[in-house]
This record gives C-alpha cells, sequence and structure tokens, in this order.
C-alpha cells in the first residue's frame, strides 16, 4: 500500500508524527506538503492528495487542517474521491466499510497523539465490505458523472 500524505499549518505537527507511525508499519508514502508549521492555504495541499488519489497512482491519502473539514471539502470536488472526516476509530471504520473512503480527513487541532494514530490504523486496515454498500457508492459515483 502506497499513501499520499498531506497537511495545512494546522495539520502539519500531526501529519509529521503519522508519517513516523507510517514508517513503524513499514507503509510506503509520499509527503505532499507543507513542510513547516508557516502559514499556508489547506486547499493548496488538499488537491495535490484528491488528485494523486484519484489518477491512481496512490491506494488511499491522508489529509489534514485544523478540524479536517476544510481538507475533505477540497479532496471531495475530485472526481472519484471519498473523502471522510473521523473523529474516531468507529467513524474510520465504517468510512472504509460503507463508503470505501479512498481519503481520510484529519483535524490537527481536534484530536489528540494516541487517537489519531488509532483513527488511522483502524483506517488503513478496514476493508470496503461491499454487498449493498456497493450499490450506494456506484451511485455516488453516477453523481459525478452528470452535468449541471
Amino acid at each position: 500500500m502506497k499513501i499520499a500524505i498531506g497537511a495545512d499549518h494546522a495539520g502539519y505537527t500531526l501529519k509529521e508524527q503519522l508519517k513516523s507511525w507510517l514508517e513503524e508499519w513499514n507503509i510506503s508514502y509520499h509527503d505532499f506538503g507543507t513542510y513547516s508549521p508557516e502559514s499556508v492555504d489547506y486547499p493548496d495541499y488538499g488537491i495535490l492528495v484528491a488528485r494523486a488519489v484519484a489518477r491512481g497512482g496512490f491506494e488511499k491519502g491522508i489529509v489534514i487542517c485544523g478540524t479536517g473539514i476544510g481538507m475533505s471539502i477540497v479532496a471531495n470536488k475530485v472526481k472519484g474521491v471519498r473523502a471522510a472526516v473521523c473523529r474516531d476509530p468507529y467513524e474510520a471504520k465504517l468510512s472504509r466499510e460503507h463508503n470505501d473512503a479512498n481519503i481520510l480527513a484529519l483535524g490537527g487541532r481536534i484530536l489528540g497523539t494516541d487517537l489519531a494514530k488509532e483513527i488511522v490504523r483502524v483506517w488503513l486496515n478496514t476493508e470496503f465490505t461491499g454487498g449493498r454498500h456497493k450499490l450506494r457508492v456506484q451511485k455516488i459515483s453516477m453523481i459525478e458523472e452528470e452535468e449541471l
């Protein structure tokens, strides 16, 4: 598995911690920035991760901003992305099982280190269950094809 990861300044510290955990877990990743806690605009980094996942270069992505909300909004603008903000392991599990979320959005100002680590661990280790959920995910894909 190869993970795309990116953050704004509010998510920078958590991103750096997540990179260490990914290395411990022998999971390959590419860091799309930001590379310091200097103030930046979250859309600039969320879009890089979302496009990398949508193009198929990465199986999954993780984006981090202050709350996770802004990054999830940006990521979900990209066709083929299903980004989910998760604040606990149960949401992480269901985002994968039911929604086949391919991007996890986290809040660097919301989550403690241990909780964030557990959310990521659960999210990465949970498979999409398919079944009745497959049709629902297909409907999302159909909506992406519609013109306004």
